[in-house]
Protein backbone atom coordinates (compact mmCIF):
# COMPACT_ATOMS: atom_id res chain seq x y z
CA UNK A 1 0.00 0.00 0.00
CA UNK A 2 1.15 3.51 -0.75
CA UNK A 3 -0.34 6.95 -0.24
CA UNK A 4 0.64 9.72 -2.66
CA UNK A 5 0.38 13.46 -2.02
CA UNK A 6 1.12 16.03 -4.71
CA UNK A 7 2.24 19.61 -4.25
CA UNK A 8 3.79 22.46 -6.22
CA UNK A 9 0.92 23.48 -8.44
CA UNK A 10 -0.10 27.07 -8.91
CA UNK A 11 -0.61 29.91 -11.33
CA UNK A 12 2.14 30.77 -13.79
CA UNK A 13 2.43 32.81 -16.96
CA UNK A 14 3.04 31.17 -20.30
CA UNK A 15 6.73 30.44 -20.72
CA UNK A 16 7.25 30.03 -17.00
CA UNK A 17 8.14 27.00 -14.93
CA UNK A 18 6.79 24.92 -12.08
CA UNK A 19 8.07 21.87 -10.27
CA UNK A 20 5.54 19.37 -8.99
CA UNK A 21 6.38 16.97 -6.20
CA UNK A 22 4.70 13.77 -5.12
CA UNK A 23 5.67 12.20 -1.82
CA UNK A 24 4.82 8.62 -0.97
CA UNK A 25 4.20 7.05 2.40
CA UNK A 26 5.51 3.71 3.49
CA UNK A 27 8.48 1.68 2.44
CA UNK A 28 9.63 0.08 -0.81
CA UNK A 29 9.22 3.33 -2.74
CA UNK A 30 12.02 2.31 -5.07
CA UNK A 31 9.96 -0.66 -6.28
CA UNK A 32 7.24 1.49 -7.86
CA UNK A 33 6.99 2.75 -11.38
CA UNK A 34 5.92 6.38 -11.07
CA UNK A 35 4.02 8.57 -13.47
CA UNK A 36 2.15 11.82 -13.90
CA UNK A 37 -1.25 12.26 -15.50
CA UNK A 38 -3.34 15.34 -16.04
CA UNK A 39 -6.95 16.17 -16.70
CA UNK A 40 -8.34 19.47 -17.91
CA UNK A 41 -12.00 20.45 -17.51
CA UNK A 42 -14.14 18.59 -20.02
CA UNK A 43 -11.18 16.56 -21.24
CA UNK A 44 -10.04 12.98 -20.88
CA UNK A 45 -7.28 12.10 -18.46
CA UNK A 46 -3.97 11.88 -20.30
CA UNK A 47 -0.56 10.48 -19.61
CA UNK A 48 2.15 13.10 -19.15
CA UNK A 49 5.35 11.38 -18.02
CA UNK A 50 6.57 8.18 -16.42
CA UNK A 51 9.71 6.69 -14.95
CA UNK A 52 10.43 3.03 -14.32
CA UNK A 53 11.02 1.65 -10.86
CA UNK A 54 14.59 0.83 -11.82
CA UNK A 55 15.11 4.37 -13.10
CA UNK A 56 16.49 3.16 -16.41
CA UNK A 57 13.75 4.54 -18.63
CA UNK A 58 11.44 7.52 -18.92
CA UNK A 59 8.69 8.41 -21.34
CA UNK A 60 6.72 11.53 -22.13
CA UNK A 61 3.64 12.55 -23.99
CA UNK A 62 4.51 14.12 -27.32
CA UNK A 63 2.93 17.37 -26.21
CA UNK A 64 5.44 17.82 -23.36
CA UNK A 65 8.63 16.33 -24.79
CA UNK A 66 11.52 18.72 -24.46
CA UNK A 67 9.67 20.82 -21.89
CA UNK A 68 8.93 18.49 -18.96
CA UNK A 69 11.33 16.29 -17.01
CA UNK A 70 10.37 13.51 -14.63
CA UNK A 71 12.79 12.38 -11.95
CA UNK A 72 12.76 10.50 -8.67
CA UNK A 73 14.60 10.62 -5.39
CA UNK A 74 14.11 7.29 -3.70
CA UNK A 75 15.83 8.45 -0.53
CA UNK A 76 13.10 11.08 -0.14
CA UNK A 77 10.25 8.90 -1.43
CA UNK A 78 9.53 11.61 -3.97
CA UNK A 79 8.88 11.89 -7.69
CA UNK A 80 9.15 15.25 -9.42
CA UNK A 81 7.83 16.79 -12.57
CA UNK A 82 9.84 19.78 -13.71
CA UNK A 83 7.73 21.77 -16.14
CA UNK A 84 9.41 24.42 -18.27
CA UNK A 85 8.15 26.57 -21.13
CA UNK A 86 4.60 26.14 -19.91
CA UNK A 87 1.72 26.75 -22.26
CA UNK A 88 -1.93 27.57 -21.55
CA UNK A 89 -2.88 24.13 -22.84
CA UNK A 90 -0.88 22.63 -19.96
CA UNK A 91 -3.56 23.88 -17.57
CA UNK A 92 -5.00 20.88 -15.73
CA UNK A 93 -5.15 18.98 -12.49
CA UNK A 94 -1.98 16.93 -12.28
CA UNK A 95 -1.96 13.63 -10.43
CA UNK A 96 0.85 11.26 -9.68
CA UNK A 97 0.45 7.52 -9.83
CA UNK A 98 2.40 4.46 -8.74
CA UNK A 99 2.48 0.86 -9.84
CA UNK A 100 4.43 -1.81 -8.00
CA UNK A 101 7.20 -3.14 -10.24
CA UNK A 102 5.70 -1.84 -13.44
CA UNK A 103 7.48 -2.99 -16.56
CA UNK A 104 7.62 0.34 -18.36
CA UNK A 105 7.26 4.07 -17.75
CA UNK A 106 3.68 4.01 -19.10
CA UNK A 107 2.52 1.26 -16.74
CA UNK A 108 -1.00 1.94 -15.51
CA UNK A 109 -0.92 3.10 -11.89
CA UNK A 110 -2.51 1.15 -9.07
CA UNK A 111 -2.37 4.08 -6.66
CA UNK A 112 -3.19 7.74 -7.21
CA UNK A 113 -2.69 11.04 -5.50
CA UNK A 114 -5.52 13.55 -5.18
CA UNK A 115 -4.00 16.04 -7.58
CA UNK A 116 -2.61 19.56 -7.72
CA UNK A 117 -3.91 22.36 -9.92
CA UNK A 118 -1.66 23.90 -12.56
CA UNK A 119 -2.94 27.00 -14.31
CA UNK A 120 -0.99 28.68 -17.10
CA UNK A 121 -2.14 32.10 -18.15
CA UNK A 122 -1.61 33.60 -21.59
Amino acid sequence: QVQLVESGGGLVQAGGSLRLSCVASGRTFSSYTLSWFRQAPGKEREFVAGITWSGDSTDYADSVKGRFTISRDNAKNTVYLQMDSLKPEDTAVYRCGARLRGLGPRSRPDYWGHGTQVTVSS
